[in-house]
């Protein structure tokens, strides 16, 4: 379970990067969206958020354990969901794509509330869930922006 835990909760190693590994994480799951999911209906693309986000829970709370950390830099797995969640029922367009990215970096790095209270769930709970948070504060905002445009 620990290389799985390791392996998944890096985001299959991006989360090594050596300079901003969860921009890092961001940038790599906003091109997986442009290129291939955003051709994925609601219904598979809403697994696939469901699948990273309970898998996450689980392997970023057993990851950061064996580092004794509460949230260590290479885990990213959250940015990944935070950024799924980002581009739900957005199309695929480059300036789409790269608003949703920005946005949703935003929001990571400020934490406004109550993102910020949300890291203080225990293990992988308090890892995935201000993520979360801040790909719904960034979908709503990007689904604005897409009505408004």
């Amino acid at each position: 379970m620990k290389f799985f835990a390791k392996t998944f909760s890096t985001f299959f190693g991006a989360g090594f990067f050596p300079v901003a590994p969860g921009t890092f994480a961001s940038l790599l799951t906003a091109l997986l969206y442009k290129y291939l999911l955003d051709r994925w209906t609601l219904t598979w693309f809403g697994a696939l958020i469901v699948l990273v986000f309970l898998s996450g829970v689980a392997t970023a709370g057993v990851y950061a354990k064996e580092l004794g950390r509460k949230d260590p830099r290479p885990i990213v797995i959250d940015e990944v969901c935070g950024q799924l969640i980002t581009y739900i029922l957005v199309p695929g367009l480059w300036v789409n794509v790269a608003v949703g990215f920005f946005l949703f970096r935003v929001f990571d790095v400020i934490k406004p509330y109550p993102i910020r209270k949300l890291e203080n769930l225990p293990r992988g709970w308090g890892i995935m869930a201000d993520d979360v948070l801040a790909g719904v504060y960034s979908a709503v905002l990007l689904q604005a922006y897409l009505l408004l445009k």
